[in-house]
C-alpha cells in the first residue's frame, strides 16, 4: 500500500478516531486503526468492540493494500508534520512515514485480525427529525450518572411509545426527560451509553440516518458510519416519580434566575430559594455561618404566604443553559418533596436540599 494525503485532512480524522481506540494495551489489534485504499480513498476504522467508527478521506494512491497502525502514536507523529502532504507507504511487517526529510516506522498487525461484522444486522430505522435528535440528547447529557453502579444510569433512556419519543437521564438527585410528539405506531426502548452520546453529539450535527437492533444503535451519514452496543438493563419507571399536580407554579425570567444563582454560588453550591408575595430571596445554606451570601429579586409570586426551598445551583444551572425561551416554569408542592422547572418540552424534576 502507497498512497499521499494532506497532513491537516488526515490529523483531523485521525483525532475523531481516538476515543474508539483502546489505550489500556497497545498490544491489542484494538489499539490500531484499520487502513484500506478503495478508488481515489482510504478507508479508517477504529473500535473497542463496545463503540466503532469508520470514515473516509480523499488521498493521491500509488498502490492498493490495507493496514493496521497504532492510533495514538501515528496521531503523535502526524501532529509535529508541517503543513501539506505526506506519504504512507507499507512493506511486510511496517508503515512507513515520510514528508521532506523526516521518516518514520511503525510495526502493523495482521489486518485479518481486525474486528470484522461486529455491527448488528436487520436493524430498524428511526424515522425522528436528526436535529431535534441531538438537541434532545444535548439537554438531557448531564443527568447521566458515569460512576452509578446501576449500569442502566450510566447511560440514557430513549423511548418511542404512544407516539412520544422521550430522551431520559437521572443521577438518581435528579430527572432530564425531553419528549417529542411523532407520528409512529411502532414502540422501542433502548439505553444509550454516555460515552456513546458524546460521539454522537461531536459527529453528527444533523443530516444522518439512525438505525437501531436489540444490541446496538447505528449512525451514518456522508462522512461518517458509527456504531454502538447499547446497555443491556432495564431503566428505572420514570413516570413514577413525575408529579402530576403541584400546589404553587409560576413562570420565571431566566436570566435574572441565572444571575442570581450565579451570584450565591460563588460560596455555596447549594442555596435556599425564598417566595415572598412582591421578591425572590436566595441566600447560601452552609453549615458555615462566618460565609453568607444572599441576593433577591422583584417579583411579584402571588403568594399570600412565603414559601422556601433548597436547591442545588448545579441542577439548575444544567437546566437553564439548555432552554432556548426567556422564561420557565417552576412547579412545587411542599419543600421536601421533588420539584420540577421545565420550558417546552423539556423538563427536570429535581430532589430538594433539605
Amino acid at each position: 500500500m502507497k498512497f499521499s494525503v494532506n497532513k491537516n485532512s488526515f490529523e483531523n480524522v485521525l483525532n475523531h478516531l481516538q476515543p474508539f481506540l483502546d489505550k489500556k494495551d497497545s498490544s491489542q489489534i484494538t489499539s490500531h486503526i484499520y487502513f484500506e485504499t478503495f478508488e481515489n480513498k482510504i478507508l479508517l476504522k477504529a473500535t473497542d468492540y463496545e463503540i466503532g467508527l469508520d470514515t473516509n478521506i480523499e488521498i493521491k494512491k500509488e498502490i492498493d493494500g490495507s493496514a493496521t497502525v497504532n492510533g495514538k502514536k501515528i496521531l503523535e507523529i502526524i501532529k509535529r508534520l508541517k503543513d501539506g502532504d505526506l506519504t504512507l507507504e507499507t512493506d511486510s511487517q511496517n508503515i512507513h512515514i515520510t514528508q521532506g526529510r523526516s521518516k518514520f516506522k511503525l510495526p502493523m498487525f495482521d489486518t485479518n485480525e481486525f474486528p470484522k461484522n461486529i455491527k448488528s444486522q436487520n436493524q430498524n430505522k428511526i424515522n425522528i427529525d436528526t436535529s431535534n435528535f441531538i438537541q434532545s440528547l444535548k439537554k438531557i447529557i448531564p443527568a447521566i450518572d458515569s460512576n452509578n453502579q446501576k449500569i442502566s444510569l450510566t447511560g440514557a433512556l430513549l423511548e418511542l411509545k404512544d407516539y412520544h419519543f422521550s430522551f431520559v437521564a437521572t443521577d438518581t438527585r435528579r430527572l432530564a426527560l425531553m419528549r417529542q410528539d411523532i407520528q409512529s405506531i411502532e414502540s422501542f426502548s433502548i439505553i444509550l451509553p454516555k460515552k456513546a452520546i458524546n460521539e454522537i453529539i461531536k459527529l453528527f450535527p444533523d443530516n444522518m440516518e439512525i438505525y437501531y437492533s436489540d444490541t446496538q444503535l447505528t449512525i451514518q451519514n456522508e462522512y461518517y458510519s458509527f456504531f454502538t452496543k447499547l446497555i443491556n438493563d432495564r431503566f428505572p419507571d420514570y413516570e413514577k416519580i413525575i408529579p402530576k399536580e403541584f400546589k404553587i407554579q409560576m413562570k420565571l425570567p431566566k436570566d435574572e434566575i441565572i444571575d442570581a444563582i450565579k451570584l450565591i454560588n460563588s460560596l455555596s453550591t447549594k442555596f435556599r430559594m425564598t417566595f415572598k408575595q412582591g421578591e425572590i430571596l436566595f441566600e447560601t445554606m452552609s453549615n458555615d455561618s462566618s460565609e453568607q451570601a444572599q441576593t433577591q429579586i422583584e417579583f411579584s409570586t402571588g403568594l399570600q404566604e412565603e414559601f422556601s426551598i433548597g436547591i442545588d445551583s448545579r441542577y439548575m444551572l444544567d437546566f437553564l443553559a439548555h432552554i432556548e425561551t426567556p422564561e420557565f416554569e417552576i412547579c412545587i408542592n411542599e419543600s421536601n418533596t421533588p420539584f420540577i422547572v421545565k420550558s417546552g418540552n423539556f423538563s427536570t424534576i429535581i430532589l430538594p436540599v433539605i
